[in-house]
């Protein structure tokens, strides 16, 4: 379905961006590709990645609705990856995160009903579900914004979902990356917030795909939520450095211990598939028979028992220390 569409990338240089239109590239022939962003340097360097004769650049921030209708112009198909995503950053400037990752939202779904797109992902974190830092709340609300989008689209028009996963291997500003500037400055020991600490794990590409995979599977107003692993943090400290020491530095502002992807109170209207799960929308849309345990591809799915919760650290899938250590090897 991705063959000969024009498809627009909001904050497209970032990692999922690059990954995305690699992707994308190597596995489709779309007629256009638009990376949409505020930074000229970080798009000036993902030209010289990316100079397909399909590629097209276009400066500018998701606070700028007459900018974004500019870019839509034409658009088949929007991927929302634009947000500020650093929870201390968003605990200090709440009002700069709020802009962006709401009011942003916003404008994004209002430019795209009224050009005319078809379809719209927007990515989502495992922050937002039951979240306790402002930047979660950011995108709680924004998520919200998306799945109601499709009530004000109406039956005929843009249809919107939203895709939520939890931190990706390797990302700019994660762990990883970190972890390794530190070891490459020659540190013995590794900071650890929490000792108790675990985190949902997927790769770059795994991501990619799963988003890819939804523009397929989509309705409209469903959250996705893939099956994926969780780590322990010590685990992690384990397979980068070599051994188990490290120093417990504090939680910082607005971090959880676990994270959660579907939380226990949207249970009764969530469903299990063999790779991931859906939240349906808790409100009633244009189509009132609307069901949400089977998709576009035919796949089907069960409701969850009651009081389910998808849960970093009672998920059943653990990566060992030698899993990780090939994967951050593979993501190196």
């Amino acid at each position: 379905m991705f063959d000969n569409k024009t498809i627009l990338i909001t904050g497209g240089t970032g990692s999922f961006g690059h990954r995305f239109i690699a992707n994308l590239l190597k596995q489709y022939k779309p007629k256009k590709v638009i990376v949409y962003s505020r930074d000229e340097l970080k798009q000036f360097d993902m030209q010289k990645l990316f100079h397909h004769p399909c590629m097209r650049y276009f400066i500018g921030d998701v606070r700028d609705k007459h900018r974004l209708k500019t870019a839509m112009r034409g658009v088949d198909l929007v991927i929302h990856a634009a947000a500020l995503k650093q929870v201390p950053a968003a605990e200090y400037n709440p009002m700069e995160c709020i802009k962006t990752n709401i009011m942003g939202a916003q404008n994004v779904i209002e430019a795209c009903i009224e050009e005319g797109v078809d379809k719209v992902i927007a990515l989502s974190t495992d922050k937002a579900a039951n979240p306790v830092n402002l930047y979660g709340a950011t995108k709680l609300a924004s998520d919200k914004i998306f799945v109601a989008a499709n009530n004000i689209s109406g039956a005929d028009g843009t249809r919107f979902a939203v895709v939520r996963y939890g931190n990706v291997v390797g990302s700019r500003g994660s762990v990883v990356p970190f972890f390794r500037e530190l070891l490459a400055q020659g540190k013995s020991r590794l900071p650890v917030t929490h000792e108790g600490m675990t985190r949902f794990w997927i790769t770059l590409d795994q991501g990619v795909e799963f988003v890819l995979k939804n523009f397929q599977r989509m309705q409209g107003g469903e959250i996705f939520v893939p099956k994926i692993p969780s780590i322990r943090i010590t685990d992690l400290v384990e397979a980068m450095s070599g051994t188990r020491d490290y120093d417990v530095v504090g939680i910082r502002p607005g971090e959880k211990i676990h994270e959660i992807m579907v939380p226990e109170e949207t249970a009764h209207h969530s469903f299990e598939f063999e790779d991931h799960f859906v939240i349906a929308p808790a409100i009633v849309f244009f189509e009132k028979n609307m069901r949400y345990d089977k998709n576009k591809m035919g796949e089907e799915g069960k409701q969850v028992a009651e009081g389910f919760e998808y849960h970093s650290g009672t998920n059943p899938h653990f990566l060992t220390v030698d899993e990780l250590k090939e994967l951050d090897a593979q993501e190196l």
